[in-house]
């Protein structure tokens, strides 16, 4: 069974636009750190801020065996995105699911494989879970997510859909 850490990020974006599930039905079960819970619980860009976490029936929370390893990570990272990390180190995580571009950056320092809330999106189309790709993305930035034009083009040239459809 593969071994995913989920970021709070693609967590509430996902949320915010009722495709939560997409992370079971990609990845099965997922887990995330125990400040990662905190942050999404306690976050206001919540739209729906009941405890969807535990209510999802997928989604394990654990907690970091290395407290002492936050050290190491700079301070202009959250304290979920450093957790995910570690958590992935500790358990040896075969993917990390994390938007933010530096927290990225520092995982794939650390010899993480990475994708985002995009990639969950595209897998899912890859896969046959869902049909169109720009109405999720659209959804993305209705609810708040920035997704730039670029980005937003390439993404519709991945997944073999028209940008004006």
């Amino acid at each position: 069974m593969r071994k995913i850490v989920v970021n709070s990020t693609p967590l509430i974006a996902l949320n915010n636009i009722g495709q939560l599930d997409l992370l079971e039905k990609v990845y099965g079960e997922v887990i995330i750190p125990t400040a990662v819970y905190e942050e999404v619980i306690l976050d206001v860009k919540t739209v729906k801020p009941n405890d969807f976490i535990r209510e999802s029936g997928f989604i394990t929370i654990a907690d970091i065996r290395n407290e002492e390893a936050k050290k190491l990570f700079g301070t202009s990272l959250h304290k979920g995105e450093v957790e995910v990390m570690i958590l992935a180190n500790e358990i040896k995580a075969d993917l990390c699911i994390i938007d933010d571009l530096l927290a990225r950056k520092y995982a794939k320092y650390h010899n993480l494989k990475v994708t985002g809330t995009i990639g969950v999106v595209l897998k899912s189309k890859q896969l046959g879970i869902v049909e169109n790709v720009k109405t999720l993305l659209d959804e993305l930035i209705n609810a708040g997510m920035y997704i730039d034009t670029k980005l937003y083009s390439k993404v519709l040239e991945i997944a073999e859909e028209d940008n004006n459809s």
